[in-house]
C-alpha cells in the first residue's frame, strides 16, 4: 500500500481509507492533479448550453476540483490495448459502510452480473477525425472534425498559425473546405467531396492526446468497440474496447441481455475543467440515439426486477439525458451537455462499467456521483498501489450505484 493509506482485509475485497497527497512537485514521475493533458484545440472556451449544469445539494456545490483530484504515476497510462481483447483487469467497487473493493479479470463480468440484468453499449464508431492539410498561402493546419452534418458540411477545429477567415478556402488530400461560420473554437466547413470518403482516405485516428505513440493498424482494430456501428465518434466509448465476441457470448449464456444506444463523442471528451468550481464549467453537446428497441428492453427489464448496468459514461449520459424526472425514457434523437456530478439524481442506470478517468475531470464527477466520492477516492488509490493500467487502453471498474 502507499504510505499515505491503510488496509484492512475484508472477506470479498479490501477496505482502504486515504489522505490525499497535494504537493505534486514532490512527487516525480506523477501526473500533476488538472494537468492539462490535452492538444492545443482547445485554447477557446466552450459556449454556454442549456444542460450545462445541473442543481446540486449545499455539501456537493460545496466542492471543488481539488476534491476530484489524485497523484497517478505517469508509467501506469496505458500507451497501447492488452495483447488480447478483454484481457484487462476489473475492479468491482461496493460503496456502502463497509467498503468492498474485489479484484477481478474483466473474464470475471459475467459472474458479477445477474441473469436478467441488461447491458447497455454506445454503438458509435469513431472516425477518422484528425486531418493536415494547408491554407492558400501555404500555412500548415491540423483539423479535428467534431461533427458531419451532411455529406459534405462538417464543423471542426482548427490549429494553425492564425485562424482562418470566413470564406477562406482550405487544402488538403485532393479535397478542399470553404471556411462558412465560426463560433468560438469551432469552424463550420463545406468540402467539395464527401466528408467520411476524404476522413477514411486521409484522415488520422483520433487517439486521445495522452497516448504518444502515433495511430497504427492494431488501433485502427482495438480503438473501436467490436459492436461499432454508426461512424461519428471523435474518441472511443472505451468501456466497451474489453468485450469481444466470446465475452458477450458468454454474458448472454447468462442470461444477460444487451441493448444499444449511441452517442458520438465529441472533442469535448478532451476538454479540461478550466474552473475551480465545478458549477462554472461548460459541457461541450453531443449528440445521440436511443432506440425503441432499447426502450423495450429497458421496460421489460425492469418488469422482471433487472438491473441496467450501462456500458462507460456514454451510455450512461445517454439513458440519463433522455429519462425524465418521473423515470420514462423517450426513444428518439437529441443533444445532451448532462453534467452529472455530486448532487445529481440517477434515474436509469443501477450500475456502471468503466474505465478509469482523469485527474480533476468531468468524469471523476460522474463517477464520484454515482459511487459517492468516499468510496473513488479509496478504489482509485487501490488501482494506484495496485498498478492498474489508466484511461483509454487501461484497465476497468464495475462501480455499484451509491444507496
Amino acid at each position: 500500500m502507499p504510505k499515505h493509506g491503510h488496509q484492512r482485509d475484508h472477506q470479498r475485497g479490501h477496505r482502504i481509507s486515504i489522505r490525499a497527497e497535494r504537493d505534486p512537485a514532490a512527487q516525480p514521475g506523477m501526473i500533476r492533479p488538472s494537468a492539462v493533458i490535452a492538444p492545443p484545440f482547445f485554447d477557446a472556451p466552450m459556449h454556454d448550453s442549456p444542460e450545462a449544469t445541473v442543481s446540486s445539494t449545499s455539501p456537493a456545490a460545496a466542492l471543488t476540483r481539488a476534491d476530484f483530484e489524485y497523484l497517478l504515476p505517469e508509467a501506469l497510462i496505458a500507451q497501447h490495448p492488452p495483447a488480447q481483447r478483454g484481457a484487462s483487469r476489473l475492479l468491482h467497487v461496493e460503496p456502502g459502510p463497509a467498503l468492498q473493493m474485489t479484484d477481478l479479470d474483466f473474464g470475471d463480468l459475467p459472474q458479477r452480473l445477474l441473469p436478467g440484468d441488461l447491458l447497455i453499449m454506445n454503438d458509435t464508431r469513431v472516425i477518422r477525425a484528425r486531418l493536415h492539410g494547408h491554407k492558400h498561402s501555404g500555412g500548415r493546419i491540423e483539423l479535428l472534425v467534431e461533427r458531419i452534418d451532411t455529406d459534405c458540411d462538417a464543423i471542426a477545429m482548427i490549429r494553425s498559425s492564425h485562424p482562418p477567415a470566413i470564406g477562406s478556402v482550405l487544402h488538403f488530400d485532393r479535397a478542399t473546405a470553404t471556411v462558412t461560420s465560426r463560433d468560438g473554437a469551432f469552424f463550420g466547413l463545406r468540402f467539395d467531396m464527401p466528408v467520411l470518403a476524404l476522413l477514411e482516405r486521409a484522415g488520422a485516428l483520433p487517439l486521445p492526446p495522452y497516448i504518444r505513440h502515433v495511430p497504427d493498424a492494431n488501433d485502427d482494430e482495438r480503438y473501436q468497440t467490436v459492436y461499432a456501428r454508426h461512424p461519428g465518434a471523435v474518441a472511443a466509448p472505451t468501456a466497451g474496447l474489453h468485450f469481444d465476441e466470446a465475452l458477450l457470448a458468454r454474458l448472454e449464456e447468462r442470461g444477460i441481455g444487451r441493448a444499444f444506444v449511441t452517442l458520438h463523442v465529441g472533442a469535448g471528451t478532451f476538454q479540461p475543467m478550466r474552473h475551480d468550481d465545478p458549477a462554472k464549467h461548460v459541457m461541450h453537446a453531443e449528440r445521440y440515439n436511443v432506440p425503441v428497441e432499447t426502450v423495450t428492453a429497458i421496460s421489460a427489464t425492469r418488469a422482471r426486477g433487472g438491473r441496467v448496468v450501462a456500458i462507460g459514461t456514454t451510455s450512461m449520459r445517454t439513458l440519463e439525458a433522455a429519462t425524465s424526472d418521473n423515470g420514462t425514457l423517450a426513444a428518439g434523437a437529441g443533444e445532451t451537455a448532462l453534467f452529472i456530478r455530486p448532487g445529481y439524481r440517477f434515474k436509469a442506470v443501477d450500475a456502471l462499467i468503466t474505465n478509469f478517468h482523469l485527474p480533476g475531470s468531468t468524469l471523476m464527477m460522474l463517477v464520484s456521483a454515482f459511487a459517492g466520492l468516499d468510496a473513488i477516492k479509496a478504489a482509485y488509490a487501490h488501482a494506484v498501489a495496485q498498478r492498474y493500467r489508466f484511461f483509454s487502453y487501461g484497465d476497468a471498474m464495475l462501480l455499484e450505484r451509491e444507496a
